[in-house]
């Protein structure tokens, strides 16, 4: 019988939507839609002190924003509801009820400052940190007293430390981890209320997810779901440990480091479909092609080959590329859709503009935009004409050919091709380079030597304002 394939991604509510984040609701999302799975959104609220982000609506708009649409999840319903773990108290009270019957848990009164100090004793002692079971060997008297002096506990899985569990990780293979090498683990906090390694693995359990992706970190509490699955009898699912994301150093990507937060990100203008193209192939081997659409991505992506790489590094200047590329794909009306916001903030006159010429002005410019908030500065000049120096000319030895040139071109050209042409003919009879003359006159439209090509500045601000800058140019004092 052919396995059903179903997918979680399960965000905790309790901070901003980080590319790490983000990199493992993609690869679940394509994993599932390469293998006809289903993809699960499930919303990890029990730690409801740091709980920031009620019903979770930032990180559904943030998945939407992405265009990481869920199967099942908040808002779409699905066979398993709810997928709010704080709304599953009763599912994760009766398996703990289970493994009470089964005589797998025990009680722990242990304080925090307690086992703090045990811990840094066995640290000083060059021993392995982990609970050394004092609880467990409370006999019935002594629980029964602390009982009855409403004494706080949290209850505990008993391994069993005499036996191993093995797990199938799509990079990593087949890994076994001995249980002896880990502490009984808690399943319920000190309030009740029961922790991510228990409640994860019940949600795991009953919504039958068959592939669990998540990030390196969580590859050691791996051990102690394992145990839990063995001690239900039911099917483990298949791993894969996703690589953390470093900085361009080799460093954990922190929120000192930009690009960490998806808020940074879209606010700086990149692209869901650059970002996702991006973190789709760092750590991923070769392409024939690097830019590729979220279809090609699926296709493209094999996940039967992973790689066991240890890190991946996140590339800010790759990632301007990757978002330059995407810029030049999309259409001009949806490209004005989404500069609009920045454009209207720096300009507030551009309201005066129409669409249509807006977008035309966008579509010359935008080979040069490596990300949407670059066009508040690719269009400054045409609201604004350049403040000459004398240093913006430090580069030319001939202003004064250039300007009896400039002269003749603005006596003789009514329109853009026309000037081009001219200044053809105009800088051969003149023994001048043309790249010398178009940069002398993008000075006098621009302000800079470089940027977009005459034809096209001469097209966006019109032939009698571009005569007017020039004008400016040639009686500039060099």
């Amino acid at each position: 019988m052919k396995q059903i394939i179903r997918l979680r991604f399960a965000p905790s509510p309790t901070g901003m939507m980080h590319l790490g984040n983000i990199r493992t609701a993609l690869m679940n999302r394509l994993f599932s839609k390469q293998k006809n799975g289903t993809f699960v959104l499930r919303i990890e609220d029990t730690d409801s002190a740091r709980n920031f982000d009620p019903q979770a609506k930032e990180i559904i708009e943030d998945l939407h924003w992405l265009g990481l649409f869920y199967d099942e999840g908040p808002e779409v319903g699905g066979p398993y509801t709810p997928y709010f773990q704080s709304q599953r108290t009763n599912l994760y009270q009766d398996a703990l009820n289970k493994l009470l019957a089964n005589n797998l848990l025990y009680r722990c009164f242990c304080t925090s400052e307690e086992l703090e100090k045990r811990r840094a004793r066995q640290i000083a002692l060059k021993k392995p940190p982990r609970y050394d079971r004092s609880c467990l060997m409370l006999n019935p008297e002594e629980i029964e007293e602390l009982l009855n002096k409403k004494t706080t506990f949290i209850w505990r899985y008993k391994l069993d430390q005499e036996k191993s569990v093995t797990i199938n990780d799509l990079s990593h293979g087949t890994i076994t981890f001995e249980l002896k090498n880990f502490s009984d683990f808690p399943l319920t906090r000190g309030d009740g209320s029961f922790t991510f390694i228990f409640a994860n693995f019940v949600d795991d359990m009953l919504m039958k997810i068959t592939h669990v992706i998540r990030g390196e970190d969580h590859l050691t509490n791996t051990a102690c779901q394992a145990a839990l699955f063995e001690a239900f009898k039911e099917p483990l699912p298949t791993f894969w440990h996703l690589p953390m994301i470093c900085n361009v150093e080799g460093k954990k990507l922190s929120k000192r480091d930009f690009g960490f937060s998806l808020r940074d990100l879209k606010i700086a203008g990149f692209l869901p479909e650059a970002l996702l193209n991006y973190l789709s192939i760092i750590g991923g081997g070769s392409f024939k092609e690097e830019v590729m659409s979220f279809d090609e991505l699926i296709k493209a992506l094999n996940f039967d080959h992973i790689s066991t790489t240890g890190q991946v590094k996140f590339d800010p200047e790759k990632m301007r590329w990757m978002n330059n590329k995407w810029i030049a794909r999309i259409p001009a009306d949806e490209l004005l859709k989404r500069s609009i916001p920045y454009l209207i903030e720096a300009y507030p006159q551009i309201n005066n503009i129409s669409q249509e010429r807006l977008s035309q002005i966008l579509q010359l410019l935008k080979t040069d935009l490596s990300t949407l908030k670059d066009t508040v500065s690719a269009i400054r000049f045409y609201f604004e004409q350049p403040t000459l120096n004398k240093e913006l000319f430090s580069h030319f030895d001939n202003t004064a050919k250039l300007n009896v040139i400039l002269s003749k071109l603005l006596d003789k050209t009514t329109d853009s091709q026309s000037f081009i042409d001219s200044a053809k003919r105009l800088t051969k009879e003149h023994e001048i380079k043309i790249k010398d003359l178009f940069g002398f006159i993008r000075i006098g439209l621009i302000g800079t030597i470089e940027g977009p090509s005459i034809n096209d500045l001469i097209e966006i601000l019109g032939i009698d304002e571009s005569k007017r800058r020039l004008r400016t140019l040639i009686n500039f004092n060099y």
